[in-house]
């Protein structure tokens, strides 16, 4: 007796040094084996699903399971209960769980776990088994299909559409019921008090429309004559085969305070008798000599017995047609269902405190309570055994949101009892700032202008939150400012420091409470003394979305980095917007809910350090690039040769105004007044300038005095932007036409030169040639003779189609006329003098004929023809024939 007494002292100084601050004793558990559920399947009207699992795999045949039905695909829980088992012979237990809704709406999942009888912790969840909801192919399918509902019941339709397939409405009887959403795409409705339609098909309608128009029906049955029939059978045979009453069926007891007992069971339908027979139900207490105690048609209540653990009871059912019973035996320590009772809510910013009381008198078990935040958390509670009030604090919550929270408590881990009413709450708000600045060199070499810019951040949405204001606190060479702000502010003046390490600090005063703010901080870093800025980096075009930022990871960025840019890309003013990154990730998407087309935006990445933010990167790139760039101005006067033409032009291809990168420039010369269309192909000629910053060209290979358009334009990633248009006109190549003229010029001097030596000679030899021979002397009368004579021999030839015709006829004041010379006859000159008051123009008239020489031996002859007018006197002077002489020889 000693000995256990010392046993029973040392627990208790043990419960008590491990006692914790909640009135809760920490117990040593084991985990228990996951258990696991065999099979799941739909049956009946396929609205009830039948679960199995194996109760004696790991040991242990008896205890509670709980056990959760998850609805969709997300195995959201829409039911929990637990399930007390007994040491039982067979390795398998079966439980029907009835569903509201038609099991081939949506998947149904079921997942158990286990507490055994003398743990205080439950075991693992199963794996969750699903039942598969129906599948739409082609059509929207409609559940139930061609059910027969019970009059007066309540029933749940739903539609099922196809893949991509939205459905907009629901029609019960042509009328529209709101739509409840079950899961990504099932549209349900819940109709109440079904009755029997008066018409002759005892059916109604149910029809589902879905976003394409299409609407889909089918009729669903409503009858009483169904259930009348039945129980006319069923009283038939009870009154001529007295059948007696249903035996008692799923019997359970539980107590909540350990005072009372109450017991429940399963009575099935009533027996409908033509004469009518009352039944009792009564209550034994078999081991016990308690009197039998009178129950309602399907529970009873009783007092518990004291000082008795294990009951054994028979629940009767008797009327004059017979008598059935039931059996059950339990521990009534084993059958607790706590009753809970919620005493306050304390919230916080991010937690809150939760106190409840439970009923009774449960000094002898361990209460195991649950606590719940909907939504978000669950947490487990294991408290001492006594009596009184109960709390806990859940922690991780969201400031400014609106929660609610039940509880509800397990006797040694064994049967939960009901949830407690919830009860709602509100997180108290929280203000945060997100601090950044702008750092500015002023002329000064040893100052700094900084601007603090901050954004202030409330989460949660529940209340409205208003901000009375800001304090700014900073330190400059040990002293210390403070500058109040208003809640319109984001930003503070400028404050001018030295190229020194310095710590700013921003302080928020909220209305909601003191204590839910908390002081941000940034720390300026030393001037960089010269470092040169980081290489400016292009970025792809962004997408429709966003920009994708990624960069260099940093060692030396212990707390993170922060990206800056304007909103209005790189238009003044900027207005500044900044993004923290966390230690370690190196990317950021930015959404372009703000970003415009055509606008070039510059991202600034800094990396955090002790000491400061220090430039790392420098990114710059368009959400999308326009076509539309400025043209360039040409600079004038155009450089031009006879075949060239050198085109210069001015641009600012880094400006940050443009509404593109500049990739280059497209230079297109055309002819002006070109037979071929303007617009011709051919006719055009483009060159392209890869380099951005070469502004100059030059076109070789053009006529000279020919006039051109010329147009430059600025290359984009879409294509040309506007072009600047200038017409010139290339020079003349004074320097051909002087060669040609001088050639002549010159190879006549050069001859003169090379043969004046030889003058002499030439002058006797030319003497020779043009002066008639010594001795010869030609009258005027006998060349007028001479010509008549020929005149007359030639008209007295007959006329013949001639082979070769060469006329020449020339008009001349001259009164020369020089006829041509045959090449084996050196002609003779003679100069005529005309002494004659008159003189008259000749016409000399040249044709080379060659006559037949068959008839007469006559030589070719050149005949000329002249026709004399009168002319001046002062023509006179310088006339003179010139005859020369036809060979027969060539004849």
């Amino acid at each position: 007796m000693s000995l256990r007494m010392y046993v029973i002292n040392l627990l208790g100084l043990y419960l008590i040094i491990f006692e914790d601050n909640n009135g809760c004793c920490l117990d040593t558990v084991w985990e228990l084996p996951r258990p696991s559920i065999s099979h799941v399947q739909a049956v009946g009207d396929k609205q009830s699903l039948l679960v199995s699992w194996l109760v004696n795999h790991s040991g242990f045949v008896g205890g509670i399971y709980e056990i959760q039905i998850g609805r969709t695909e997300h195995c959201t829980v829409i039911y929990s209960t637990n399930v007390s088992l007994f040491p039982v012979d067979a390795e398998e237990y079966t439980w029907t769980w009835t569903s509201d809704l038609p099991l081939e709406c949506v998947d149904h999942s079921v997942r158990i776990r286990h507490f055994s009888d003398n743990q205080s912790v439950p075991s693992l969840w199963s794996n969750w088994i699903t039942n598969h909801g129906a599948q739409a192919k082609d059509k929207t399918r409609i559940f139930p299909f061609q059910g027969v509902l019970r009059e007066g019941t309540s029933a749940m339709f739903c539609c099922v559409p196809p893949k991509g397939v939205h459905v907009t409405s629901i029609a019960f009887d042509n009328k529209k019921f709101p739509l409840i959403s079950i899961g990504a795409t099932v549209k349900a409705i819940n109709v109440n008090n079904l009755t029997v339609p008066t018409k002759l098909i005892k059916a109604h309608l149910l029809s589902c429309t879905d976003a394409t128009g299409k609407i889909n029906s089918i009729l669903n049955y409503v009858s009483c004559k169904f259930e009348l029939i039945l129980f006319s059978i069923s009283s038939f045979f009870n009154f001529f085969f007295k059948i007696p009453p249903h035996k008692p069926r799923n019997l359970s007891c539980a107590s909540s305070d350990l005072t009372s007992v109450t017991c429940t069971w399963d009575q099935g339908k009533e027996a409908h008798l033509p004469i009518r027979s009352k039944q009792t139900h009564t209550l034994h207490i078999e081991n016990s000599d308690q009197t039998p105690i009178n129950c309602e048609r399907s529970s009873c209540t009783f007092r518990a017995v004291p000082q008795l653990e294990e009951y054994k009871i028979r629940v009767v059912v008797k009327d004059r047609l017979g008598e059935e019973a039931e059996s059950y035996s339990f521990n009534i320590s084993e059958r607790v269902l706590p009753v809970v009772e919620l005493d306050r809510v304390s919230p916080g910013v991010t937690d809150t405190t939760v106190s409840w009381m439970v009923q009774g008198n449960l000094t002898q078990a361990h209460l195991l309570c649950q606590v719940t935040t909907d939504p978000d958390s669950t947490t487990l509670l294991i408290a001492r055994s006594v009596s009184g009030l109960r709390k806990v604090k859940l922690e991780h919550l969201l400031p400014n949101t609106l929660y609610s929270t039940r509880v509800r408590c397990s006797a040694n881990g064994r049967l939960w009892g009901q949830w407690t009413q919830p009860v709602s709450f509100i997180t108290y708000p929280l203000v945060t700032l997100d601090v950044w600045r702008i750092i500015k060199q002023l002329p000064d070499p040893n100052s700094r202008q900084v601007t603090l810019l901050w954004t202030p951040h409330i989460p949660g949405s529940a209340t409205t939150v208003n901000i009375q204001g800001y304090i700014v606190e900073w330190s400059l060479e040990g002293q210390n400012w403070t500058e109040w702000k208003n809640s319109g502010q984001t930003q503070a003046h400028d404050v001018s420091i030295g190229p020194g390490q310095y710590d700013f600090t921003v302080k928020v005063k909220a209305v909601v409470h003191t204590d839910s703010t908390i002081p941000a901080h940034i720390t300026i870093p030393q001037k960089d003394n010269g470092e040169p800025l980081p290489v400016e980096k292009r970025l792809s075009s962004g997408t429709s979305a966003g920009f994708n930022l990624s960069w260099d990871k940093q060692d030396t960025a212990t707390c993170g980095y922060t990206v800056e840019w304007c909103i209005v890309g790189n238009v003044v003013p900027c207005t500044l917007r900044w993004i923290k990154v966390q230690e370690g990730n190196n990317t950021l998407f930015i959404p372009d809910g703000n970003s415009k087309a055509g606008f070039r935006y510059t991202f600034n990445i800094y990396g955090c350090t002790e000491s400061g933010h220090r430039l790392l990167e420098i990114q710059t790139g368009y959400s999308q690039e326009l076509k539309s760039v400025q043209s360039p101005s040409v600079v004038e006067p155009v450089q031009r040769t006879s075949s060239s033409v050198t085109l210069q032009w001015r641009y600012s291809e880094d400006d940050a105004a443009q509404p593109a990168f500049i990739s280059g420039y497209l230079v297109t010369i055309q002819e002006v007044g070109s037979d071929r269309m303007p617009d011709h192909v051919a006719n055009m000629v483009n060159m392209s300038v890869a380099d951005p910053r070469r502004k100059s060209v030059t076109i070789a290979g053009l006529k000279q005095n020919q006039e051109y358009t010329l147009s430059v334009s600025a290359l984009t990633k879409e294509g040309p932007g506007q072009p600047a248009t200038i017409t010139i006109r290339t020079t003349t190549n004074y320097s051909v036409h002087l060669a040609k003229t001088l050639t002549p010029v010159l190879l006549l001097l050069g001859c003169t030169i090379l043969l004046w030596p030889q003058i002499k000679m030439l002058k006797s030899g030319l003497k020779d040639i043009f002066v008639y021979p010594a001795g010869m002397n030609v009258q005027t009368p006998e060349l007028d003779s001479f010509l008549h004579e020929t005149c007359e021999r030639l008209q007295s030839q007959k006329v013949e189609e001639c082979s070769s015709c060469d006329i020449e006829i020339l008009n001349t004041p001259s009164l020369s006329c020089v006829l041509p010379l045959q090449a084996d006859y050196c002609p003779q000159s003679v100069t005529v003098l005309l002494d004659r008051p008159a003189l008259k123009q000749i016409t000399c008239m040249t044709n080379t004929i060659y006559f037949n020489t068959l008839e007469e031996d006559f030589s070719e002859e050149r005949v000329v023809f002249t026709e004399t007018n009168e002319l001046s006197e002062t023509l006179l002077e310088s006339c003179s024939v010139t005859y020369s002489y036809i060979s027969k020889d060539t004849l």
